[in-house]
């Protein structure tokens, strides 16, 4: 994965092991993972050590981390130009966030969005919270990354990420590559299908809520029957007065890849009713390809064991690297 060998720009990029993935984390994520990666050097991690600044039972989220790597490959993910990894397996990812802490200034994180909103809902805040975005800035800027997939809630992540890196460029002389944000134009934010005011979640455990990518086929249609619209009976591209309709095109939009144009052409004349059902048909003739590999691959535990640890052998002399210039630039070694 030489990225001066080859020419190619290197990508990162990570999905938490908590809560069941879904059809945002597909549509706003792998998706375009699979779509773009032969353009670039990939790395896509399971970061398992974001996933510990709220409680987890140990047995499930080892189980979770493995299951989320069998959905990266389920999904299409190609090993010949990704590596694979949980992000706990490289040391360096909790090496060099110490090293970032130290150059980064408090106010720059009691700024952060994702951090303030859920500080706002928890009587005591774990440092790991206020923390997570330098964890996240050394995962990303590790492998010398160029651009970082991500939807619009993980924006400011980057930008402080690009922030850090600056800084301690400008401290200490060249040491990080300055990474670039890439964004989907559809499918970027999906929403919660009984509340699309709110992000889909997946840590929610209503029902109806999330469609998420293991959901058989009968509960992926029930959820999308019963999905939250409006009564003002017109099918439009509207997300402020129509949130509910507009989540759904916004999902059908990014999986049909077809234009707003065309969906409405599609959909003129026609209800609510006849909408959810060709949403419904749309999103589980997408994912039956992905389940029917997932399970397959599933019934090998070795397999994914093999593959995590041939990701993280694979990526290691790069973080470990970039790690030793940092730890050269701040005197700790020669």
């Amino acid at each position: 994965m030489n990225n001066t060998q080859t020419g190619k720009k290197r990508v990162f990029s990570g999905i938490q092991p908590s809560g069941n993935l879904h059809i945002g984390n597909y549509l706003g994520a792998i998706k375009n993972w699979v779509a773009e990666q032969h353009k670039y050097h990939n790395v896509f991690c399971i970061v398992d050590l974001h996933a510990l600044t709220v409680p987890q039972d140990p047995a499930e989220l080892y189980q979770k981390t493995r299951e989320v790597a069998l959905l990266y490959l389920a999904c299409g993910i190609d090993l010949e130009h990704c590596a694979i990894f949980a992000q706990s397996h490289i040391s360096a990812h909790s090496e060099l966030t110490w090293l970032l802490n130290c150059v980064t200034p408090l106010g720059w994180l009691e700024r952060m969005t994702q951090y303030k909103d859920k500080a706002a809902k928890q009587e005591s805040v774990g440092v790991g919270l206020l923390d997570y975005p330098v964890l996240m800035a050394a995962d990303i800027i590790l492998y010398d990354s160029h651009y970082v997939p991500v939807g619009e809630d993980q924006k400011q992540h980057v930008e402080l990420t690009r922030d850090i890196a600056i800084r301690f460029n400008n401290l200490y002389g060249e040491t990080f590559v300055v990474p670039d944000v890439l964004i989907p134009k559809a499918g970027a934010r999906v929403k919660g299908l009984d509340d699309p005011t709110a992000k889909m979640s997946k840590s929610s455990v209503t029902q109806g809520h999330a469609l998420r990518l293991l959901d058989p086929p009968d509960v992926l249609r029930k959820s999308i029957m019963r999905a939250t619209t409006d009564s003002l009976n017109r099918i439009a591209f509207d997300p402020e007065n129509q949130p509910g309709v507009y989540n759904l095109l916004n999902i059908y939009q990014a999986i049909t890849n077809k234009s707003q144009a065309e969906i409405l052409a599609e959909f003129e004349g026609k209800g609510y009713g006849n909408l959810k059902k060709q949403v419904a048909e749309a999103v589980i003739a997408a994912l039956e390809p992905m389940q029917t590999r997932y399970y397959e691959m599933a019934q090998d535990p070795a397999y994914i064991e093999q593959i995590l640890k041939e990701g993280a052998d694979r990526v290691r002399p790069i973080a470990e690297h970039r790690l030793r210039v940092a730890q050269e630039r701040l005197g700790l070694r020669k």
